[in-house]
């Protein structure tokens, strides 16, 4: 196998247009209703799948019907799921993510399950044998965050496999103190900027890499949105724009990107044409509702830059 990705599976509710919430007591209509697999882990998996990456997923779900919902979702997409626990006693995640009319998200979250995955359900000997380890959805973990998110890095690492990272937004403000056991483990970090800003404390994108290189992370990239991002190694920086496409949900686009580069590594790519097909997938995953309803097979995405 080429990737595990272990973190956080959700069932996404995603309503749109919704420019406001009501007031309380008050009603709000909107005009579509959809509901899709999401989660940083889930959301980077059925990508890589569907760029051709062999992809397992690890985390924990309910036995409830939205469990089964995101299980099926990953078979469908030759997602290994071997790895995947089930809890009678907690229900599976979920988030109503509302879509304002310019594409602009916003979440309300349920745990679920992501409240109690612990180490205990880390396959290490699955790990062992894949290229690459991603961990999606820090922050959120609370039983998995911090020292054994950190075990299981070193684990990898150790083993000859290389580590990825990527988190959320943290309500609770804990950032560095969550992270910082975890950093001297990571090799590829892919914050978005503005969780990169609230991590380090630092506004400049050459400032924060410096900041996390100091960990020994060999490559930091973050993600920008619409100003495209900025990536740097210990040999090279650039600043890659977002290639521009009709803009309708920029739900899991950040996720998308995340595949995109973990593919152009997979298959040994150089940086430029690796970021350039992160960029194409985070821009195809935008042109339609959902996290990965819009993501292509490998071809059809780079002909998203032309090539």
């Amino acid at each position: 196998m080429d990737v595990i990705c272990l973190g956080i599976f959700v069932v996404d509710m995603i309503g749109r247009p919704i420019d406001r919430f009501p007031e309380p007591g008050k009603l709000t209509v909107f005009d579509e209703l959809e509901m899709h697999s999401g989660g940083g882990a889930n959301n980077t998996a059925i990508t890589l799948a569907k760029l051709g990456i062999k992809v397992g997923a690890m985390g924990r779900i309910g036995t409830d019907t939205f469990g089964d919902f995101v299980l099926q979702i990953l078979d469908d997409n030759r997602v290994d799921t071997r790895a995947m626990m089930r809890d009678a006693e907690t229900n599976t995640p979920a988030t109503f993510v509302s879509v304002a009319s310019d594409g602009e998200r916003s979440f309300l979250h349920y745990m679920g399950t992501n409240r109690v995955l612990s180490e205990d359900d880390v396959n290490l000997d699955l790990i062992r044998s894949c290229k690459i380890l991603h961990v999606a959805g820090s922050l959120i973990m609370p039983r998995l965050d911090g020292e054994p998110t950190a075990r299981v890095l070193r684990e990898a690492k150790e083993s000859g496999v290389l580590t990825s990272l990527d988190t959320v937004w943290d309500t609770t403000g804990n950032w560095l103190d969550a992270l910082e056991p975890c950093l001297p483990y990571v090799d590829i970090f892919l914050p978005s900027i503005e969780e990169a800003e609230q991590l380090t404390g630092l506004d400049s994108p050459p400032e924060i890499a410096n900041f996390l290189m100091d960990y020994g992370i060999q490559t930091v990239g973050l993600k920008m949105g619409k100003r495209g991002s900025y990536v740097r190694t210990g040999t090279e920086e650039v600043h890659f724009p977002s290639y521009e496409v009709d803009v309708v949900d920029t739900t899991g686009a950040g996720d998308a990107y995340v595949a995109g580069f973990l593919a152009g590594t997979v298959m040994g790519w150089d940086l430029k044409r690796t970021c350039q097909l992160a960029s194409a997938a985070g821009a195809a995953c935008v042109t339609a509702i959902g996290t990965t309803a819009g993501i292509k097979n490998l071809e059809e995405t780079m002909a998203i830059i032309g090539t």
